[in-house]
């Protein structure tokens, strides 16, 4: 049996960030930033976990086990990011939040160190930077749709369509060559390719592992458990696919 879940709307601002921000679940941490060479040095990500979860989000690093709703909906979680816009003598540090489509839905004040030594100078900017978020006072509160919607249990599908009262359509297909596609590289992400041969989708990477941005349509591409789900909106109906991907 399967829960369907909808996707929190997107946002642009931090004043309507603070309106929407609480329907997401989760805030998933990567193990290393781009600002540094090794995973989680200076402690750098540990330290934004903490300060997450300090500031009332439920906050796990990318490599620990996920909770099952957010394996089966990577949309209720979002991907917290620290930027680094520092100066000669002054490291600065940006907070950022994006959604499962990586939009940033909620960019951080600037926080500032002038600390010589590396740890200390991260840590402080960060610390600094998370005065924003804190200044959300984040509670979790589950959209109406999510909330609607919990409760609607649909019987699982083989090689069938199953149109439920959101709109959803859900096409679960048998482990069959048909729905087997091939990942070909491209600049910032992967073309998937059947047997044809023809190009079913490209897919462009997020921060989030096994989470890729379906290029032209307004849609993800997950892994759950040994199979990938291709969520979109077609006509203003969503649609999930499932396949086999070779990598």
């Amino acid at each position: 049996m399967k829960k369907i879940l909808f996707i929190a709307l997107f946002v642009t601002t931090a004043s309507f960030a603070q309106k929407t921000i609480n329907n997401y679940k989760y805030v998933i941490v990567p193990n290393k930033f781009d600002f540094v060479k090794g995973k989680d040095k200076y402690q750098t990500s540990s330290l934004t976990k903490f300060l997450f979860n300090k500031y009332g989000f439920t906050a796990l690093l990318e490599n620990e086990k996920l909770p099952d709703d957010v394996v089966n909906n990577r949309c209720l979680a979002l991907t917290g990011v620290v930027k680094d816009d520092s100066s000669l003598f002054t490291t600065k540090s940006i907070v950022e939040l994006r959604d499962c489509y990586n939009k940033v839905v909620f960019t951080s004040q600037v926080g500032k160190s002038k600390e010589k030594d590396y740890k200390k100078a991260y840590h402080e900017a960060i610390r600094n930077a998370f005065k924003s978020v804190q200044a959300l006072k984040y509670t979790y509160k589950p959209s109406k749709e999510v909330a609607a919607v919990k409760e609607e249990v649909v019987a699982p599908v083989v090689s069938a369509v199953e149109v439920v009262k959101n709109k959803t359509i859900e096409v679960k297909e048998g482990n069959t060559i048909e729905n087997t596609l091939y990942a070909q590289s491209i600049t910032n992400g992967f073309q998937l390719v059947n047997t044809k041969p023809e190009v079913v989708f490209q897919v462009l990477k997020t921060n989030v592992k096994d989470v890729f941005v379906i290029k032209d349509k307004n849609g993800i591409l997950y892994k759950n458990g040994d199979s990938w789900f291709a969520e979109y909106y077609k006509n203003g109906t969503k649609v999930i696919k499932q396949y086999q991907i070779k990598f």
